[in-house]
């Protein structure tokens, strides 16, 4: 919240940037959060060719395809040999739906510069806090 008020861009609301600041020791799950959040962004922009898509219309509707899309992607194994699987999951159940709602409202650049700064911004001071702990959620 004070780097949407100092700044005037938000990262995603309040919850976005802790949840990615948690999971920024898995990049593979941040990765796939931020395709199903692309995938998500680009089915709303197809969808908002067509429809009257805007305010809780929007959001609604980009937490349902990104849950959907999340969902997808805990089902999907991206790589099987030798009894390792690695999965590229989204972070969350609605987490890629609240960043692609902000990347039409904002702008995709905006939106990840900014959750990117404050996640990690996040990350640093939980490493100050836990002296340095990785925590596993």
């Amino acid at each position: 919240m004070i780097f949407q008020e100092v700044v005037g861009v938000s990262a995603g609301g309040i919850v976005v940037p802790g949840y990615v600041a948690l999971q920024m020791h898995e990049p593979l799950r941040l990765l796939g959060t931020f395709i199903v959040s692309f995938m998500t962004y680009g089915i709303i922009r197809i969808l908002s060719s067509f429809m009257f898509i805007y305010g809780r219309r929007r959001l609604v509707l980009s937490i349902l395809i990104g849950f959907i899309l999340g969902y997808a992607s805990r089902q999907a194994v991206l790589y099987d040999f030798l009894q390792v699987d690695l999965q590229m999951q989204a972070v969350g159940f609605i987490i890629p739906g609240l960043i692609a709602n902000w990347m039409e409202r904002q702008g995709v650049l905006k939106t990840l510069l900014c959750l990117l700064l404050v996640a990690s911004s996040v990350r640093i001071l939980l490493m100050l806090v836990t002296l340095g702990e990785v925590l596993h959620v």
